[in-house]
C-alpha cells in the first residue's frame, strides 16, 4: 500500500463555511509524483450555493473520473477510501467555477 498523502487548503473558519466537496479521482496525476503508486483524489470545498456551478466545472475537465458531491457535515471529515494523495483546493471568490 503506497503513502498516504493529505492536504486541506482551508482554513479552520473556511472548513465551516466551505463544507461541500465535488470529489474527483485524477486520472491524469494518479500513478505517479505526490500520488505514485495509487491514486490521486482532488476536492474542491466550496459552500452550498456553489456547489452545482463547481460540480459542472469539475465534470468538463478532462482528467476527471469518478465525480461526486459529499454535503455538509460529512464533508468536514471526509476521505476517500482509496487513495495516495488527495487534495482539497478552496474555491474562492475568483474562482472560475464561479463566472460560468
Amino acid at each position: 500500500m503506497p503513502d498516504r498523502t493529505i492536504q486541506d487548503d482551508r482554513t479552520p473558519d473556511q472548513r465551516a463555511t466551505h463544507c461541500t466537496l465535488v470529489v474527483m479521482t485524477d486520472r491524469f496525476l494518479s500513478g505517479w509524483g505526490g500520488a505514485s503508486g495509487g491514486t490521486s483524489v482532488a476536492a474542491w470545498a466550496c459552500t452550498n450555493d456553489d456547489a452545482d456551478a463547481v460540480e459542472r466545472w469539475v465534470r468538463r475537465r478532462s482528467d476527471a473520473s469518478r465525480v461526486r458531491v459529499v454535503v455538509d457535515a460529512p464533508a468536514r471529515a471526509y476521505r476517500p477510501r482509496s487513495f495516495a494523495h488527495y487534495h482539497v483546493y478552496v474555491v474562492g471568490p475568483e474562482h472560475s467555477a464561479r463566472r460560468g
